[in-house]
């Protein structure tokens, strides 16, 4: 058992070797998922679900402040609701999943498993809505979404992942651009904050937008291959399905109107996301925020250690849980110190806490920070403060450390040639000028495997020509490779 745990601990393959390698290490034997009989499909362990309950906690928070409630609509969506909306099931269509039979029985109408809920919610605000002073409506829902996919990654791409869906109905066009941009923002602060995860907001062009949607807008973060990431996406609806599904009010001026609506949502792949920016060749770096665990305390077994140094230990973790700290203490016997450290490493807790007998003589606590290692000794009756410190000061220094990279690998260039010389590499970010016209896009992903990312809001300024066909310039573009 001892040898099999030891292997488990140690076996990663090397960031710089392989990184898909590297990562898939890491969500095995960091015990963040494993491999379901069903194709594509993972099964979160409890580790993993911990960090995705308090991503949900973060944003579930930043939507109730922003008026938004919480519904739940049904996993089925009878296949006639789906194809009114006919750009919608263009796009769905090669990733949809359907139930044909019902025990014994040949459904009369096939059932999709919701790769999105747009066509069943629009069906249900057409009931609800009837009068301006009905809106605007503001539902979330937290659900699970199925989506047929070829190629799959633990939570970067599975046939079946976990997320959230907004869906609002609002009176005005503006309304609803306002809300669409309100939630993009949202998402900026929560990965900025809960997740040290610097983002880059923007629109997608229209070949990358959402299917049925006016606009879509996201928010694009740099992975530690250089590989960008889409993080979260907010859609302008306009009137697209409030027309399909008759989604109509009587206005204030008495006017029958059809409804303006948004849909924005966030997935598991975000945990993905927190993996490949931040961690290293040892394992998980979790930002605190999100850490199951922000602190273990871990005793060093020395004599008889569990009448000395076990009670100063669980008076330690007493103290910081009453200060709201997520902590455990390591108190088995069967381990090694050095291997409680190994594992802990691998799970990204960013404290470790070490009590000895000097420690004790001391009246001690030596802390260890998982993203550098540094060490410092909390005297006794400071080590709440001192933690708490800590804390926030890792929260800080790996949102700093991921912003350095991605400035480190963003570059400009109005080239082609240079270009399609920085796509053979590790570019990251690289902003040219586009032409605006999708047969162009279209070339240069064919060409060099980049794809936009999206159009910055910031007001870039535009060179004159296309980088690849030389026609004027409309938009600065963020190209990049992505997951």
């Amino acid at each position: 058992m001892a040898d099999k745990k030891i292997a488990f601990v140690t076996e990663i393959t090397p960031r710089s070797k392989d990184f898909s390698r590297w990562y898939l290490d890491v969500v095995k034997r960091a015990e963040l998922a494993d491999y379901s009989p069903v194709k594509g499909c993972m099964i979160i362990r409890p580790y993993g679900y911990a960090i995705w309950e308090l991503m949900q906690q973060a944003l579930d928070r930043r939507f109730k402040a922003t008026g938004h409630v919480n519904a739940y609509f049904p996993l089925f969506i009878p296949e006639s609701l789906l194809r009114k909306e006919a750009a919608h099931v263009e796009g769905f269509a090669p990733q949809v999943a359907w139930v044909t039979r019902g025990g014994d029985e040949e459904l009369e109408e096939r059932l999709v498993i919701r790769p999105t809920s747009e066509a069943i919610i629009g069906m249900m605000y057409a009931k609800w809505i009837q009068s301006w002073r009905d809106l605007p409506i503001l539902i979330n829902q937290w659900a699970n979404v199925v989506r047929w996919e070829k190629v799959t990654r633990p939570f970067l791409r599975t046939t079946e992942f976990l997320w959230q869906e907004g869906h609002t109905a609002h009176e005005t066009e503006q309304e609803a651009e306002e809300e669409a941009l309100r939630m993009l923002g949202v998402y900026k602060d929560f990965a900025e904050q809960e997740l040290a995860m610097p983002v880059i907001e923007g629109r997608k062009s229209e070949s990358e937008k959402f299917a049925g949607a006016v606009h879509t807008y996201s928010i694009e973060a740099l992975m530690g291959d250089a590989r960008a990431l889409q993080a979260g996406t907010s859609h302008h609806l306009g009137q697209n399905f409030a027309k399909v599904f008759d989604i109509t009010f009587q206005a204030r001026d008495k006017s029958v109107q059809h409804v303006w609506q948004t849909s924005w949502g966030m997935s598991t792949r975000l945990v993905g996301g927190v993996i490949m920016m931040h961690g290293d060749d040892s394992g998980l770096i979790l930002p605190p925020r999100i850490a199951p665990y922000q602190v273990v305390i871990v005793p060093i077994l020395r004599g008889n250690w569990q009448e000395t140094i076990l009670p100063y230990a669980e008076s330690v973790r007493d103290e910081l849980n009453a200060a709201g700290v997520r902590v455990t203490l390591d108190a088995r016997d069967s381990y090694t110190p050095g291997w409680k450290f190994a594992e802990w490493e691998l799970k990204g807790v960013p404290v470790r806490l070490e009590v000895g007998p000097k420690d004790i003589e001391k009246s001690q606590v030596l802390s260890v920070r998982r993203d550098n290692r540094n060490k410092v000794a909390f005297a006794r009756k400071e080590v709440v403060s001192g933690v708490q410190t800590l804390l926030s000061e890792i929260q800080q220094d790996l949102f700093d450390r991921a912003c350095q990279f991605r400035e480190e690998y963003t570059v400009r260039t109005t080239s082609y040639e240079e270009f399609k010389k920085m796509m053979e590499g590790r570019p990251g970010f690289v902003i040219s000028p586009w032409c605006g016209e999708t047969i162009c896009e279209a070339a240069i992903k064919a060409e060099t495997q980049a794809t936009i990312r999206n159009l910055p809001m910031s007001g870039l300024e535009v060179s004159a020509t296309c980088v690849r066909c030389e026609a004027p310039a409309r938009e600065q573009a963020y190209f990049a490779k992505s997951y």
